[in-house]
């Protein structure tokens, strides 16, 4: 029974040693050639990642700085009277993900809001519906950007009929 435990256990630690050899493969695929060259000497994984955590450690300054500009371009941000919904919602969206990845935390209550407040003024009147029909802080991104998406398809409709009776 010892025997057949410690091959089971043999087995494992090569597993192990497989992946740890993985990981490290892949950390030095994604490294710069002068990084890697004062790293390669590291045994494990974890000891390659310890290192390179030494090495690039995040400045909070950097990141507080960063954090005010994106704060500010997020605050700004106003949907341009020539821009679709899905482009509005793509350059909200991608602001929103950079200050979350830089460490802020950001709801989707936020976003929505902003979204509903920040709307060209053909949306006035989808707004107000919205907020008047729905709970907007339990409002998803997502449910927001296909209600506004198929209002925004009735506009287009409404705008092409109109040009046709003109022409008529």
């Amino acid at each position: 029974m010892g025997i057949a435990q410690s091959e089971a256990k043999k087995k494992r630690l090569e597993e192990l040693r497989m992946k740890d050899r993985q990981v490290k493969h892949y950390l030095y695929q994604a490294i710069h050639r002068v990084t890697f060259e004062k790293i390669m000497d590291r045994r494990t994984s974890k000891a390659v990642w310890d290192s390179m955590k030494q090495r690039f450690p995040g400045n909070d300054r950097v990141k507080r700085s960063m954090l005010q500009k994106l704060g500010r371009d997020f605050e700004v941000l106003v949907m341009k009277d020539s821009e679709t919904i899905p482009e509005y919602f793509g350059r909200v969206l991608t602001i929103s993900n950079q200050i979350r990845s830089n460490g802020e935390k950001m709801e989707d209550v936020k976003i929505v809001v902003k979204i509903l407040r920040t709307l060209t003024e053909k949306f006035t009147y989808v707004v107000v519906s919205i907020e008047e029909s729905k709970n907007v802080d339990e409002m998803s991104i997502e449910e927001l950007q296909s209600t506004l998406i198929v209002h925004e398809q009735k506009f287009k409709r409404v705008e092409k009929d109109d040009e046709q009776a003109l022409k008529v």
